[in-house]
């Protein structure tokens, strides 16, 4: 259960919290400062531990390209933590400063007990970033056509499973009677597994999505971006201890990743994939192009960094309706909007 997983998380955190460093404090100088005086800037060092490495979250990789948080004296060392139970671990253990996440996970840990809790403080998505993929294209598709098929799945407890079953519900299907899901399979497996022959639909992240399409074995037919509504599916988030002492560091962050929202707001997908690129060696233009494209077509991403309490409220709802959640945490607790109204001065 998810709830257990963040017990057990916790209690090794307050272990490793002692012997936790403030190495982010330190201080490096750059003559690479973006500056055009040739000035050398001084730049503090912020250790920002990501849930996963995607092209869902263009508007940060467009900050870091553009060298809009060097502009705002900030030094991002960006770390894949694979997990948001990892994020949050590395967060709350002093290992990163800021970490990027699905906000459920800082509720987790509030309800736990934690007393330096985390706070978002920016939201970055505000659609969720799975597709449905079917075995042929369905032009007319209804949520109703899954009923009595198998679907692959997301993990109990994670956004993706929560907001797919959040629509099914939504739509009068009930995903213990209506259809099977199966849950057993590997985040980033799932596509390759449908492949294989698995599953009747399969609930895929980018670039699973694209990539069974390119190769003639899957249709998208659905958007769970567009059909869950506005969710607040990512955000950042430091320990309250953090942002009160580095309000400055917060806002330079926040700044930075405004100005990279303003970006994506401002160009064309073309122009934002050629931007991300380098941070997706992997993955030709084309393909990053396309994925862009999917997700910018669906207002992925709003104007500003605002985490609203209504999108809160929203979240809280997804995770009830999950059996995730035993009691609602406060909004005033574990947001705080005030860097983000600022940066989208």
């Amino acid at each position: 259960m998810k709830k257990r997983l963040f017990s057990a998380m916790l209690a090794a955190v307050l272990a490793l919290s002692v012997l936790a460093g403030c190495s982010s404090k330190e201080k490096e100088v750059s003559s690479d400062s973006g500056q055009t005086d040739g000035d050398s800037k001084e730049l503090t060092k912020v250790v920002l531990n990501e849930v996963a490495h995607s092209i869902f979250y263009a508007p940060m990789y467009v900050a870091i390209e553009e060298g809009y948080f060097e502009e705002e004296g900030v030094q991002v060392e960006l770390v894949n933590g694979f997990g948001a139970d990892k994020t949050m671990t590395a967060v709350l253990s002093g290992e990163a400063d800021i970490g990027f996440m699905g906000s459920e996970a800082s509720i987790y840990t509030y309800n736990e007990g934690a007393e330096d809790y985390v706070v978002n403080f920016a939201q970055l998505t505000q659609r969720a970033g799975n597709f449905l993929v079917a075995r042929e294209p369905m032009n007319d598709f209804s949520w109703e056509n899954l009923k009595g098929h198998l679907v692959l799945g997301g993990r109990k407890g994670g956004m993706p499973e929560m907001v797919f079953e959040y629509i099914l519900r939504q739509n009068g299907i009930d995903p213990q009677k209506d259809l099977s899901i199966d849950q057993s399979i590997d985040f980033g497996s799932t596509a390759a597994a449908f492949a294989g022959g698995q599953g009747d639909f399969t609930v895929e992240f980018e670039p699973g999505a694209t990539s069974l399409e390119q190769e003639g074995k899957g249709y998208v037919v659905a958007s769970l971006g567009t059909d869950s509504g506005y969710v607040p599916y990512t955000a950042f988030s430091a320990k309250k201890s953090y942002i009160e002492e580095n309000p400055d560091v917060i806002q330079g962050f926040t700044n930075a990743l405004q100005k990279g929202m303003d970006y994506v707001q401002s160009h064309t997908p073309e122009e934002i994939a050629g931007i991300i690129a380098p941070q997706f060696e992997e993955t030709d233009l084309d393909t990053i192009t396309t994925i862009v494209t999917r997700y910018y077509d669906q207002d992925t991403w709003a104007d500003n960094l605002v985490f609203s309490e209504d999108s809160f409220d929203l979240l809280q709802d997804i995770l009830e309706d999950a059996g995730e959640l035993e009691k609602r945490a406060p909004y005033e607790d574990l947001v705080t909007t005030e860097f983000a109204r600022e940066a989208a001065k």
